[in-house]
């Protein structure tokens, strides 16, 4: 299958003297600013990450162009003698805040290290931004606060990685989306997939309930609008050889019918992928939000970028065969919708990793339309 055409490409992280992995992507369209944000690290290795980098795009609605500034390490954004990892940003529009969340880990512990001792060494952070991501708090640890409890019965957890949202309820909450492995017994693990969230403009956060389905962990979320309720849709990674998407009917609070996706597959241990709603094209008339979805396509490796739709979001069936976005060696990815393209068919842009001999030498940057994605569709 052919790549399918784009308005505009960019390198955004390019490995070199330093790493970078973990893309996450933000759209502010009050400011007409993207802000794309990724782990800095020594090598690819997790257990070498650092700090989070971001770089600011500012994009001219009318040209549909992107200019970027240069990269910059959030400095702030770390707790002494951990590293950084999973950058998770939101923006709240009420209050103005851009809040960054991230985990941070002491020193060079790995994730499976946690998982074979079950002794939880991860913290809950997060840095705040009232200029756009120009300038940035010092963090501030909510693992206490907001886990409590509950945070010696998890191995190891994490947010995201990627974007948070702002819902459209009457408390305008945020949502983090998250994963922890549950410690089920004397042996057993089990990653389950859940929010944190905000209902009063990430002043405090509290803990959603888990999706039932076990093997759901790295996760993304969407608010879409299904016979005009709204709904909570999570998208979350598997290790069984597809994905697995539950849907909330209070805000994230509870997930009910976590299921497999059987045609939204994934490679050997599963891999992150991103997945965005949005108003369907006017000509389709619809009241009802439609999705986006980004992940490899090839079931044997993290290979072939694609793009999946969704008409019926609460339909597991209803997704589309992928159209390519970017052929070759890939892995995570974020999206976001941008509102209205050139063709005035719904505009996306995806921060994505790829790499001619590894899937994460560099990020990429592109931005397509959904008519590009599927001409027959759209």
């Amino acid at each position: 299958m052919a790549s399918l055409p784009i308005l505009e490409q960019e390198t955004l992280f390019q490995n070199g003297t330093w790493s970078y992995r973990i893309p996450a992507l933000l759209y502010l369209p009050r400011f007409s600013t993207i802000l794309a944000f990724a782990e800095e690290r020594e090598d690819v290795v997790d257990e070498h990450a650092k700090l989070i980098a971001v770089r600011r795009g500012e994009y001219d609605p009318t040209t549909h162009h992107v200019q970027w500034s240069g990269m910059e390490t959030i400095v702030s954004a770390q707790l002494k003698d951990h590293r950084s990892m999973n950058p998770c940003p939101v923006y709240d529009e009420v209050s103005g805040s851009l809040i960054l969340f991230f985990i941070a880990v002491p020193g060079k512990i790995s994730e499976q290290h946690q998982l074979r001792t079950k002794i939880n060494l991860v913290r809950l952070c997060h840095v705040t931004s009232w200029d756009q991501g120009r300038t940035w708090s010092a963090a501030q640890d909510l693992t206490e606060g907001t886990i409590g409890s509950e945070y010696t019965n998890w191995a190891t957890f994490a947010v995201g990685p990627g974007h948070g949202l702002q819902l459209h309820n009457r408390a305008h909450s945020l949502v983090i989306p998250a994963y922890a492995y549950r410690i089920l017994g004397s042996q057993q693990l089990s990653p389950h997939a859940f929010c944190f969230l905000s209902s009063d403009h990430g002043a405090t956060w509290t803990m959603g309930n888990f999706v039932e389905e076990e093997s759901a962990g790295e996760c993304q979320v969407a608010e879409v609008r299904s016979g005009g309720r709204p709904l909570l849709y999570c998208n979350a990674r598997s290790s069984a050889g597809s994905r697995v998407q539950a849907i909330s009917y209070n805000y994230g609070v509870d997930f009910e019918g976590g299921q497999q996706v059987e045609a939204l597959v994934e490679p050997p241990f599963g891999c992150h992928g991103s997945v965005v709603a949005f108003p369907p094209p006017t000509n389709a008339r619809s009241q009802d939000s439609w999705l986006l979805y980004a992940h490899p396509t090839d079931p044997r490796g993290r290979k072939d970028l694609g793009i999946y739709l969704n008409k019926s979001p609460l339909n597991a069936a209803s997704w589309t065969k992928p159209s390519i976005l970017f052929k070759g060696l890939c892995a995570y990815s974020d999206l976001q919708y941008m509102g209205v393209g050139p063709d005035g068919s719904p505009l996306f842009s995806c921060l994505f990793e790829f790499g001619t001999h590894q899937q994460h030498e560099k990020m990429i940057f592109v931005m397509f339309t959904l008519k590009q994605a599927f001409p027959s569709q759209s």
